[in-house]
């Protein structure tokens, strides 16, 4: 079993309030990053495949199939965007980074077998640095 970590950055913006809790409560849990007209990262995700090396080839895979699918299913879609307002997922889902780390895991298997039509190799992991001190991991 091999595993292969690739690293990609987006910049995005994104207000993080819930329409559940009151004013009060946002500037509570939230702080800062409650700001009215939002707030800006440089994030840095990292996908994680694991399968087999091909004994033809000698390659898990090729870098460019993944490069494709992360270019075209999360960089183009979150690259200098506004997470509330532009991504339709966080239309009624507040866009922490453990909210934001799952969505670009359901992206990235919706369309997953599409490009790796042996199902190798597999998804493993997604990784989502929001700022150097916050790192979330969802396995899969």
């Amino acid at each position: 079993m091999m595993r292969l970590t690739r690293r990609y950055g987006f910049c995005a913006s994104h207000r993080l309030h819930s329409e559940a809790l009151t004013e009060d409560e946002n500037r509570e849990l939230y702080g800062k990053c409650n700001n009215p007209h939002g707030h800006g990262h440089n994030y840095v995700v990292e996908v994680t495949v694991a399968g087999c090396v091909s004994p033809k080839t000698g390659l898990l895979l090729r870098l460019e199939d993944l490069d494709s699918l992360v270019r075209d299913d999360i960089l183009k879609e979150f690259d200098h965007r506004n997470l509330n307002r532009e991504i339709p997922e966080f239309a009624a889902m507040v866009p922490t980074s453990e909210n934001l780390a799952r969505v670009i895991e359901n992206r990235l298997s919706r369309n997953w077998s599409s490009r790796f039509y042996s199902g190798q190799p597999a998804l493993e992991k997604v990784s989502l640095q929001e700022t150097k001190r916050n790192r979330f991991e969802l396995k899969t």
